[in-house]
């Protein structure tokens, strides 16, 4: 893997750019947990134990690129601890976010759609660790059909309903709702409650000045939503924060939900198990 940049900034800020390095690697284990992934544990016994041979585990730090806009897919993607953006990059070099995937999915969607290159940029937001696995043979299962394809299709759908919501809410409503929003769909794909994700990253991935973000993101902590300090977030009230944000949080949290096996726990159900102390 070459070592590339990618600038990660809002429009009106200056140039930025993280180098990025390769990441360390080995051989999947034979005790590999497919329930570090929601996909990767919806999938059928006999379709697990043959991919589970060929998985590697992989570190995704920060700014590592997965795929590059025009790149040829050569291994797919399945993040436990880390978080992916998949970014739409314009020629003077702005960016905005179009998706995250996390826990819960799989970063290489388009090869399920017949493409072989990359239209867009997945770059690791929230580093961590994940599985990666070679593109030509997800791509023999998915073309054998059965339970497999259903699943990819399945998650591929809810990915194209989180590309169109946040086209939607981009567009239509406020950037309080918006960084509500982005917390929201950040918490569901980590563990516990802390998000290491800068007010700049955050400007970068809204495609929004700065400014804003540090304004909402002190109108939160006065409300008492969150506590952010040295480029983390705390959130410290999830129910409040799904309230305050639009509905768009909610129509990627159903039809998310839909997938086989892949419904999950939301931030705010998190949260009163924390209160409750059953955590």
């Amino acid at each position: 893997m070459h070592v590339i940049e990618i600038p990660l900034r809002p429009a009106t800020a200056p140039r930025q750019s993280l180098p990025l390095r390769c990441p360390s690697k080995r051989a999947a284990a034979i005790d590999t947990d497919p329930g570090e992934n929601q996909l990767l544990a919806a999938l059928p016994a006999d379709v697990w134990r043959s991919w589970s041979e060929q998985l590697e585990w992989v570190d995704m730090p920060l700014g590592l690129v997965l795929s590059d806009s025009g790149s040829r897919f050569t291994h797919v993607h399945f993040p436990t601890t880390a978080v992916v953006s998949l970014m739409v990059l314009m020629a003077n070099g702005d960016c905005a976010e179009v998706a995250i995937v996390g826990n819960d999915g799989v970063v290489g969607v388009p090869l399920l759609m017949g493409g072989i290159s990359s239209i867009g940029s997945a770059v690791v937001q929230v580093a961590g660790q994940g599985y990666r696995l070679k593109s030509e043979v997800v791509f023999d299962t998915f073309n054998r059909g059965g339970a497999t394809m259903q699943l990819l299709l399945s998650y591929s759908q809810a990915l194209l309903t989180q590309m169109a919501q946040t086209a939607a809410c981009n567009r239509h409503h406020t950037v309080d709702q918006q960084v509500c929003r982005m917390i929201l769909l950040n918490l569901d794909r980590v563990q516990g409650k802390l998000l290491h994700l800068t007010q700049e990253l955050l400007a970068g991935k809204l495609g929004v000045r700065r400014e804003s973000v540090t304004e909402v993101a002190l109108a939160l902590q006065r409300a008492g939503l969150i506590r952010y300090a040295r480029g983390s977030i705390e959130v410290l009230d999830c129910r409040a924060l799904e309230a305050r944000a639009c509905e768009c949080y909610g129509v990627v949290c159903r039809e998310s939900d839909r997938l086989p096996g892949l419904a999950r726990a939301r931030p705010a159900d998190i949260w009163a198990q924390y209160r409750s102390g059953t955590r």
